[in-house]
């Protein structure tokens, strides 16, 4: 996953300090790539103007399946980007094939991805890991002007297929139907809804290991830098704005407990534990009308 993002620095301290992720090596001032597990990397940042998602990757296993990806989406009429020079050995992978949806972001699939296995990640924070493996690094929200022409291109032609809908209360007239889409075992990868956002993407989410991990980073979001002072005592420096945006709160569907915080371009982080997984040899796809069984109460300011 990458961001087009105006502040870099801003976005390594948010992700590194705040986050817990862990920065690699290739990062320069105009970009920075980030770990949460032996991958080389999974969450990207470049200097741009978008501030929001560029673009999104998404794993096959073999070139076989690269290949069959890429027939599959030759024959739904999708134009693929011929010309990616050496994105490949830029994105750390063998091989990927690009192309647009139908919303203009940028897709990515991809098979070999770089591994640092030899190199066991470790979080500045001490984040005790993240949920990824063969779920992924996790999932995003995304707001799209067609939400029957985005179903059917992630559904019909890239093969998600739908956990559940939540029809999300946005004021007293206002309801928004949010389509939850898996193509893993997480319960889900992606999230399209037809909603006014002014950026593409409404958040994007971390799942930690361990309750206590969203509970040390809900603490530190909360406007808390633990530091070490020149006298090697660790302080705790009071900020004076928080990036929180929710409460702790428990999710319908997926039965996450999270929180939300805003990141430095605007839009949100969720970041979490305790999801359950989808069986698709015995899960049955539901409606919720609400987001939360408790919790998520928001903190933004009422203007």
């Amino acid at each position: 996953m990458g961001f087009s993002v105006n502040d870099v620095p801003e976005w390594r301290r948010y992700l590194t300090k705040l986050a817990g992720l862990m920065e690699t090596p290739c990062s320069t001032d105009e970009q920075a790539r980030f770990r949460m597990d032996s991958r080389s990397w999974r969450i990207g940042v470049e200097q741009g103007d978008l501030d929001d998602l560029a673009f999104a990757g998404f794993e096959v296993a073999n070139p076989s399946a690269l290949e069959k990806m890429r027939v599959r989406l030759q024959e739904a009429g999708v134009k693929i980007i011929s010309d990616v020079g050496d994105l490949a050995k830029k994105r750390d992978v063998l091989d990927l094939i690009a192309f647009k949806d139908p919303f203009g972001m940028q897709i990515e699939i991809f098979y070999g991805a770089g591994d640092s296995y030899e190199k066991p990640f470790v979080s500045p924070t001490g984040v005790t890991g993240f949920q990824t493996g063969d779920q992924g690094l996790g999932h995003y929200f995304y707001a799209v002007p067609d939400v029957v022409k985005g179903l059917s291109f992630y559904v019909d032609v890239l093969g998600f297929k739908l956990s559940d809908v939540i029809d999300i209360p946005l004021g007293p007239d206002m309801t928004v139907r949010g389509h939850f889409l898996h193509c893993n075992g997480r319960h889900h990868t992606m999230a399209i809804a037809e909603a006014p956002m002014p950026k593409r993407i409404h958040h994007f989410m971390l799942q930690a290991a361990t309750l206590d991990d969203v509970g040390h980073a809900c603490d530190r979001l909360d406007g808390f830098d633990y530091q070490t002072t020149d006298s090697n005592l660790g302080v705790a420096e009071e900020k004076p704005n928080s990036y929180l945006t929710t409460t702790i709160g428990r999710h319908v569907n997926d039965h996450m407990v999270s929180f939300y915080a805003r990141t430095p371009s605007g839009f949100e982080m969720e970041f979490g534990w305790g999801a359950r997984a989808v069986d698709d040899c015995n899960w049955t796809m539901t409606r919720h009308s609400r987001t939360a069984m408790w919790g998520h109460k928001s903190l933004r300011k009422q203007k």
